[in-house]
This record gives structure tokens, sequence and C-alpha cells, in this order.
């Protein structure tokens, strides 16, 4: 016998081989069960990018505080730039933007920063239904520290168009129970005017969503909430009093609560409230963002941008006329906005991005993990 041998020899007899082995056994069982996990989410159909479908599943595993911490890390690391000026070519394309006299509906936006540049908060119309305006869009910079940024004001004609709230298929989730799909199919894009994204993942918005007499989540009192109703029209308040469930309700979509209400913009947007404004990325972070809100006379008003903070975000759908309002998705991963210009025939729309975000411009035109909104011409 070599010396250690019989040590070796001692410590076996206190560890049995069965025991080593089921050992073994269970480590191969998790590690091959968690690459079955992950494998589903990586093969799983859809334009999410493999960081977005990692970090999805890290949240839906327990592992939410590792990525907001990666994310915040990463924010700490890269904040967007402070100061400088647009590039030359957004320059020159914010400038050429006119709105001809017989099509104007929207005014003019003061700009945020002082003096503003050509073109800057002027409404410029992408889609007319029935010889009218029906979405209009506007690019302004965010405030006076990030000037290199533009973010963008999307007026959408509340008597013109309509909604429709579609499911993802990972949230919420729960396909059969939706008369929806997580797509807009060839048959459904004629006369489809834009798409939007909807709010966070269901279990971080403070909400629920509803449609068909079926709720994911859990539809909550006072709860910021984007509302359909059978008539085509759509409404931003909080729930409870005057809006809550009746025949005349088709969707609703909460998330988190109100940016703007009676025209007044909420107190604390720029603290970082875990029970008003979520906490994935703290609410003071400059990060993409989107946001929506509801006109006095009805007409909806969506914003998005890059460097905003859920204060500036508030700010800019306050300043296009929302009277209440509430923020969607944050992170260029999830959130979108096409409009659509008539293809080579009517379930062949064109569509155009807003901004430069992450997602392609035909993302919901194939299955998507997340809620989306698509808007007809009635």
């Amino acid at each position: 016998m070599q010396p250690g041998d019989e040590a070796a020899t001692k410590q076996s007899r206190k560890f049995p081989r069965k025991w080593r082995l089921a050992i073994i056994l269970a480590l191969v069982l998790l590690l091959g069960s968690l690459a079955w996990s992950i494998g589903r989410v990586l093969a799983a159909p859809g334009t999410d990018t493999v960081a977005a479908r990692l970090a999805e599943w890290g949240r839906d595993h327990g592992l939410g505080f590792a990525v907001t911490a990666a994310e915040n890390l990463q924010y700490t690391l890269h904040p967007p730039k402070v100061g400088g000026q647009l590039a030359p070519k957004v320059l020159q394309d914010l400038s050429t933007a006119t709105t001809p006299p017989h099509v104007s509906v929207h005014a003019p936006l003061d700009p945020l920063v002082t003096p503003g540049l050509a073109g800057e908060g002027i409404f410029e119309t992408k889609v007319s239904v029935l010889g009218q305006p029906a979405v209009q869009v506007a690019y302004l910079r965010p405030d006076a520290n990030h000037t290199s940024y533009l973010s963008a004001v999307v007026w959408m004609s509340g008597t013109l168009l309509r909604l429709e709230q579609h499911p993802g298929f990972s949230d919420p989730g729960h396909l059969s129970l939706w008369s929806q799909p997580d797509h807009v199919s060839p048959a459904a894009r004629a006369g489809l005017v834009a798409t939007f994204n909807g709010g966070f993942k269901i279990k971080n918005s403070r909400g629920g969503y509803y449609a068909d007499g079926h709720t994911a989540g859990a539809l909550t009192a006072g709860s910021a909430s984007l509302v359909i109703y059978k008539d085509g029209h759509a409404d931003v308040a909080a729930w409870g009093g005057t809006m809550e469930l009746g025949p005349d309700v088709v969707s609703v979509r909460q998330n988190l609560s109100l940016l703007v209400d009676n025209g007044q913009l909420a107190p604390n947007l720029d603290k970082n409230v875990l029970s008003n404004w979520g906490w994935t990325l703290k609410n003071a972070h400059f990060v993409w963002r989107t946001g929506i809100g509801v006109t006095d006379s009805g007409d909806l008003i969506f914003v998005a941008g890059d460097a905003l903070s859920v204060q500036s975000l508030g700010n800019l759908l306050q300043r296009a006329g929302a009277v209440r309002a509430m923020e969607l998705d944050i992170n260029s991963q999830w959130i979108s906005y096409m409009w659509y210009t008539p293809g080579a025939t009517a379930t062949s729309p064109v569509p155009h991005k807003l901004l430069a975000f992450a997602r392609p411009a035909n993302r919901y035109f194939q299955p998507t993990s997340r809620d989306f909104f698509a808007v007809y011409a009635r």
C-alpha cells in the first residue's frame, strides 16, 4: 500500500460509492434540466435576441435580482451621453419636417431645449384615413442635458382609428384563452395603421391583462389602465370608479401608476418608488421608454425615446396634450412603434420604425413573446 492509500480508503468508506454515484447523477439531471429549459427559450419563435431571452429566463426562474443588478451595472458603466449635437443626417431629416396647412391637426410642440432646432416639435402626417390625417409624428430633444437624442411623439386620431390588444406567447401566454393571436396574421393586415408594445411583464406590472372574459394577473384598483371599448375608442385612466369591467369593455392592459392625471404630472416621478413605478431599471435612469396617454378630445398620444427617465417621459406626454397617461414598456429590446403604408396588396402593408430601437420593423408579423397593440382604420 502506498502512502496515503489508507487515508483514501478510510475516506471512501465514510462516503460510499453509491452515494457518490447518486450525487453525480443528480448533478447530471440538474444540468440537463437547465439545458432543456434554456434550450426551449432559445428555440422559441419570434425576434427576441439571445440576451433578451436569457434575461427573461432568469427573471422567470428566481434570478431577477441578478438580471436587474446586471442591467443597473451596465447603465452605470455606460450612461447616455450628456450634451452634444444630433447627428448631421438626423438634423437634416428633422429640418425637412413640414405639415401642409390643409392637414394640420396637432399644433407644433414647443421644444424643451432653447433655442429650438429647425423642424423640432413639428408634426408630420404619416398615415391618412378617408383623406384625413390619422397618425402624425413629431420629434424633439427630451431635455436640456440629453441634446444628442431625439424622442418621438405620435398623435393618433380617436375618431378615425381603433385598437386591438394582442397577447404574447409567453406573456400573458395561454394563447388558447384569447381570440387574438400573438402576431398580426396576413389576413388581419388590411387596414393596419400602426403597432406598438404593451407594458411590463404582467407579474411586474402591478395589474392585469384582460380580454375575452379572461384575466392574467389581477385587475387592480388604482393601476394605470389602457382600456379598449366595443365602439372602438380607447381610454387611459386609473382603474376603479367609472372605469370598471362592463359589457362595453373589450380589453384592459394595466401597468404601474398614472404618470399624468387631470393634466398634472404625478408627484415623485424622479424618485425610485417601487410601489408606483417598478424597479427593474431605476425610473430615474435615462433609458429607452414608451408611454401612452389620452387627450381631452379622446385622441391618443404615444411617446418613445432613448435617454428618457420616468419624469421626462411624463413631461413629453403632458406637453403633447395628454390629460391622463401611463408608462408602457422600457428597454430597447422591448419597445416598438411602427406605422404602415400601403404595399403591393392590401394584406402586405409596409412597416416604418418610429425610431432606431433594436427590434425589426416586421416584429409583429411573426409570433412575439410579449403583448402588443395593433391599430386599424375604423
